[in-house]
């Protein structure tokens, strides 16, 4: 049988999870009561899979060093690593069709995809090995074949696929996908059983699939060819990143695969399976991983509850107390609080959108920011200052870069320092510091083998994010006004 390369396609911002799940760190990287992310659960579903040895990720390429950080202690197969790093999301159809012709150019197209959402929970993982290698007979034979989820309830929020003709007992048919029901056509499809929850994950022939898209989406599969001719590269010993070129994939068509190639194509075939699936599309769903107690209760965090039915508390870093309620979501971070009726729990998405609209910052970051050298995380801010603490992982180093506005105190906690102020270049160690005026280029290296933790006091006029030059970077991030380190 062809080479299987399963290619985890990580998009959304996850608004519905909010605040927990944020622009910069999505919900493929929120954490489970277990202590993995699901983007970990989806690698090493992905990796130990029969005969595989290298893994191709189409993610943002801000999150980059995110994932990799993610997935470097689980690789202990030492699975050769492909990205695809997106400038901005296209949806589905673009991030497929990239992933087809990457590996049509370097694997061949014989090879079998498997497209695996990063953001997906499968409880069961030997029924997942076994419906993909159901999945991967069909493949074989010249179907596009989708994982259908047997249905246990009636499901509004789901798309649906019915099934048509049974295929040599691997599978069926589509019949066609349809979608989100209202809650009497979700409980007629489920008693009638020939319907199917859409799961999103594909298994396809390169070769098939690249035909179908010139068939029934020839705009999409073009443009992003052409963005592919202008792309870079670079390669390791054990990894290869393909950075798409902005400007052309900007003109990429912005569409979800089912509607440019599934809903279309009458080479589709879909694999029934019962996997324990959640696509932890909701507050309301990730409550459902939890146990309740006597009243009902679930919550992760210390609490104090009074008469509390029914209610969803997270709150890992801060005392809740809670009198007299009744089926709320109640989620606490340290910059954000979210108060919900547990019935509306889809509505979520609505706040951050709001905040989208705003411009404001809780949309984007946490109080906490992840960086490709480490963290920083606002301990404070007022008029003319904010105070930091930074955290610079071994052998790891901010870029050297200039503020126009703001001058900057660094305080070394614990770890030592390797520090560029102006043209000087020194070392620092626990309990010293340095104080760096506005204009002076500056760098930050930790020489050790434990994290740098400092504290950053800047003062001044604007302490915007922008307010940076780049000059030099170790990450390869293009020096401009961006945001910081």
């Amino acid at each position: 049988m062809s080479t299987l390369i399963p290619c985890i396609v990580a998009g959304g911002s996850g608004t519905r999870l909010w605040p927990v799940s944020r622009e910069a760190m999505p919900k493929p990287f929120m954490r489970l009561p277990d202590g993995e992310s699901l983007l970990q659960k989806t690698f090493n579903r992905a990796t130990h899979l029969p005969g595989v040895e290298r893994l191709l990720t189409v993610t943002n390429r801000e999150v980059y060093f995110r994932t990799v950080d993610d997935y470097r202690p689980l690789n202990k197969q030492r699975a050769k690593l492909d990205f695809i790093l997106e400038p901005a999301g296209r949806n589905t159809a673009p991030a497929i069709a990239a992933a087809a012709l990457h590996v049509s150019a370097l694997y061949g197209a014989q090879s079998q995809l498997l497209i695996l959402p990063a953001d997906h929970l499968i409880a069961d993982v030997p029924a997942f090995e076994a419906a993909v290698a159901r999945a991967r007979e069909l493949a074989e034979q010249g179907w596009l074949v989708t994982f259908g989820i047997l249905p246990d309830k009636p499901e509004t929020g789901f798309g649906y696929i019915e099934k048509g003709q049974a295929l040599n007992g691997a599978g069926y048919q589509v019949a066609r996908f349809v979608e989100k029901p209202d809650a009497a056509t979700a409980k007629a499809w489920v008693d009638g059983g020939l319907h199917l929850w859409n799961a999103g994950m594909f298994c396809l022939r390169v070769d098939v699939l690249l035909a179908e898209l010139q068939a029934h989406a020839p705009d999409v599969l073009e443009a992003v060819q052409a963005c592919l001719d202008k792309s870079t590269s670079k390669q390791g010993s054990n990894e290869l990143q393909l950075e798409l070129d902005a400007e052309l994939f900007a003109q990429v068509p912005d569409i979800s695969i089912d509607y440019a190639l599934m809903e279309r194509s009458a080479k589709v075939a879909v694999v029934p399976c019962q996997l324990g699936w959640s696509d932890i599309g909701s507050w309301q769903a990730l409550r459902e991983l939890t146990p309740a107690d006597a009243n009902g209760n679930q919550f992760n965090g210390e609490t104090v509850l009074h008469d509390v039915h029914n209610c969803y508390i997270d709150s890992p870093k801060r005392l809740v107390g809670a009198v007299g309620l009744e089926n709320l979501i109640i989620i606490d971070t340290p910059d954000a609080l979210l108060v919900a009726d547990g019935n509306r729990t889809q509505d979520v998405k609505l706040i951050a959108q709001q905040l989208k609209r705003q411009n404001h910052e809780a949309y984007r970051l946490h109080r906490t920011v992840t960086r490709p050298w480490g963290t920083y995380t606002v301990l404070e801010e007022g008029k003319r200052f904010k105070i930091k603490r930074i955290v610079v992982h071994p052998q790891a180093s901010l870029s050297l870069q200039m503020h126009h506005h703001r001058s900057e105190h660094w305080i070394v906690v614990s770890g030592m320092a390797t520090v560029t102020n102006g043209e000087r270049e020194f070392m620092l160690d626990t309990n010293e510091s340095t104080f760096i005026k506005p204009g002076h280029t500056h760098r930050l290296v930790n020489p050790g083998v434990i994290d740098l933790v400092m504290i950053e006091v800047q003062s001044g006029e604007y302490l915007g994010e922008d307010d940076i030059v780049r000059f030099t970077d170790i990450y390869g991030r293009v020096p401009a006004q961006a945001n910081k380190a």
